[in-house]
């Protein structure tokens, strides 16, 4: 068995129940040797949209082979596919419910198939509530532990993989229209504007009658204060210096938001 390779998890478990300690627990019973490393398992329940943009941040920092495990389900037990993913910097083990669409389209993938070979599964009669422990964390550690992807299952077509619309970007004169894709554990509110968009220019954020003007950091301004930047994601964001934009704001998931370039 492979030793020291990394498979990472992204759930939305939370912490209170033991549902992260079992998949752990699964993994452990196939390799002890592979190096477990939490993303987060704190995603807003069934917010597959959420699951898409922290995978999609997190995975360009992992080494090659890592295998990211990521379960945000809602359709767990229907006839939605569990799959696996190679790309050229590892795999991903999940539903195919869009949560992989962000990485999709930044990272040509290599190959996929549809998790059917019970083999690698926990149990060939896996919970129809549960399919994290009973599937996805085991053909992880597998995947991890040297498997080949073709083992898995059956191949599938790569333009055949669910894929999430992104909310649309409207450019007009010198607006651009975007909206909230996620709002971290700090309330800040980050958009789906690329930073890349908005680079080398001044812009504020109008939303209904709030203006946000821009800084460079969050202490740019006043403490309690609002300031639009680029974040460490790389995407336009709304922060609240010393505070929470998302509760003193009330701007929230999906909100429309405009830049304005000045």
């Amino acid at each position: 068995m492979a030793a020291g390779k990394i498979i990472t998890l992204l759930t939305d478990f939370g912490d209170r129940d033991v549902y992260v300690g079992v998949i752990k627990g699964v993994i452990a019973n196939i390799n002890r040797q592979l190096q477990v490393i939490d993303l987060t398992h704190q995603i807003p329940p069934q917010n597959i949209v959420a699951a898409r943009f922290a995978l999609l941040t997190a995975y360009p920092y992992f080494p090659p082979q890592t295998v990211h495990v990521a379960v945000v389900d809602p359709g767990v037990g229907s006839n939605r596919r569990g799959i696996a993913i190679e790309f050229p910097q590892g795999y991903i083990v999940c539903p195919d419910n869009g949560l992989v669409s962000g990485i999709l389209e930044l990272n040509p993938a290599i190959a996929a198939v549809e998790l059917t070979n019970t083999q690698y599964w926990r149990v060939s009669q896996p919970s129809t509530t549960f399919h994290g422990r009973d599937i996805f964390a085991a053909v992880g550690a597998h995947l991890a532990s040297g498997i080949p992807l073709d083992a898995l299952g059956e191949a599938i077509d790569l333009h055949s993989l669910v894929r999430l619309e992104n909310p649309a970007i409207a450019f007009n004169q010198e607006k651009i229209t975007g909206s909230i894709q996620y709002i971290d554990h700090f309330g800040n509110l980050i958009t789906n504007v690329a930073g890349d968009l908005v680079k080398g220019k001044t812009w504020h954020i109008v939303h209904d009658h709030l203006i946000i003007y821009r800084g460079n950091t969050y202490s740019d301004v006043a403490i309690g204060s609002a300031v639009t930047l680029v974040g460490s994601h790389g995407w336009v964001e709304i922060a609240l210096n010393g505070g929470n934009a998302h509760k003193e704001l009330k701007i929230n998931w999906a909100d429309s938001i405009q830049i304005v370039v000045d």
